[in-house]
């Protein structure tokens, strides 16, 4: 495996403690990054945040990001712990379990929005203004397939990373001219513990769409986002790349 060019980066990782964003956060400190973990979970937090400091200098925070305050508080801790964020990657979200539209609780459907869409908001607005003090900075978002294609019985997840597409493309083109650069990632399913929360139908319909007929590795999502992460990413924003196993059609 190479190594992508991190040294001295501090990477900033929401959903961190689990799933793609542990992944991530392996493949950061291996690449001369340090890294500040930001999950609600506090017990699994300390768990990964001590397995990841074999690594590297690592921190963590517990947040809740669908609250500002929160959130801005994160920053603070973080900036206060390693001098800067340099990369902020959005890997936090939940699906909210699976049903047809009609009968989603509202309740279920606008935490999914809030957790997937106005978490990310939040941490892109926080943050933003530190990356423009700095002159620098990388935003990876983890959207989803499904914000292109609208998977059944998950309306409220598809539209949540079809909306942080949208939020992707306008700050990418926002922050064009200031050495900041802003991405989306549109994974396939990855076969970790969001699996929990999902049906066996809906897991079997998410395999069948897939042609390379396998399911992501997150070690393999890491290395896109990583390479986005990183300043050989430099003429690349507001952009979404693919990490479906060829079941994209645009």
């Amino acid at each position: 495996m190479n190594r992508i060019d991190l040294e001295g980066r501090v990477v900033a990782i929401t959903g961190g403690a689990r799933g793609i964003g542990y992944a991530v956060a392996q493949r950061a400190l291996n690449s001369g990054a340090s890294v500040a973990l930001w999950d609600i979970d506090a017990e699994r937090l300390t768990r990964s945040e001590r397995e990841l400091s074999e690594l590297g200098k690592v921190t963590s925070v517990t947040v809740e990001l669908t609250q500002e305050a929160s959130v801005v508080q994160a920053v603070a801790q973080t900036v206060a712990a390693h001098g800067a964020i340099d990369v902020l990657i959005n890997c936090a979200g939940i699906t909210g379990g699976n049903g047809a539209t009609w009968e989603l609780d509202p309740e279920v459907w606008r935490r999914v929005i809030d957790v997937n869409l106005i978490g990310p908001y939040l941490t892109c607005r926080a943050v933003v203004p530190q990356m423009l003090k700095q002159g620098y900075g990388r935003i990876v978002n983890i959207a989803s397939v499904a914000g292109k294609e609208g998977n059944p019985n998950a309306s409220h997840y598809s539209a949540s990373k079809a909306g942080l597409i949208g939020l992707t493309k306008s700050l990418g083109k926002e922050l064009a001219t200031k050495n900041i650069l802003v991405n989306a990632v549109t994974p396939a399913a990855a076969k970790t513990e969001i699996f929990d929360s999902m049906s066996q139908q809906h897991i079997d319909y998410m395999l069948s769409k897939i042609p390379m007929n396998r399911f992501l590795l997150p070690e393999e999502a890491a290395s896109l986002i990583l390479w986005l992460s990183s300043e050989d990413c430099a003429f690349s924003t507001g952009s979404v790349f693919d990490l479906s196993g060829g079941r994209a059609t645009y």
